[in-house]
């Protein structure tokens, strides 16, 4: 009888990816980058077990967006006090908080829970071309399409 291999959080072998915005979509970026993340491009994956890998996001002031989203797309917060509703548009999102606007999009495609929330940490964003990794060795990660 054959049983389904399960990972455990020790046996996780995590690597390390720089994934450069530059010209790139946000959220065909952000779903490949949540996927990594999670762990689902490996033949380990577990959807209870954080089997994903490190991410850093180098030039996220670069990420391009399609149609009239620039204009058109508005980020919400609330400071939870009345009337504490702020509103941004996204090329105000892009030019001040692009970190942000990353960031945002693929912690929206992560679990709403304790598990999301571990996944979240391995994250990293750079509005510019440095990153302080370089100790872990990353590798290039080329994208998709």
């Amino acid at each position: 009888m054959r049983t389904t291999y399960m990972a455990k959080a020790n046996e996780v072998d995590r690597k390390w990816y720089v994934v450069d915005a530059e010209g790139q979509t946000l959220g065909r970026l952000a779903s490949e980058v949540a996927a990594i993340l999670r762990g689902k491009h490996k033949p380990t994956y577990t959807p209870h077990v954080d089997t994903g890998d490190n991410v850093i996001i180098i030039n996220a002031s670069k990420i391009e967006l399609t149609g009239k989203k620039l204009t058109d797309k508005i980020y919400y917060r609330h400071s939870q006090h009345p009337g504490g509703l702020k509103s941004r548009t996204a090329l105000e999102m892009r030019t001040n908080y692009a970190e942000k606007m990353l960031e945002l999009a693929i912690k929206g495609m992560l679990p709403k829970n304790t598990l999301g929330r571990q996944i979240y940490k391995k994250l990293h964003v750079y509005a510019g071309s440095e990153h302080p990794h370089q100790a872990q060795k990353p590798e290039s990660y080329e994208l998709r399409g």
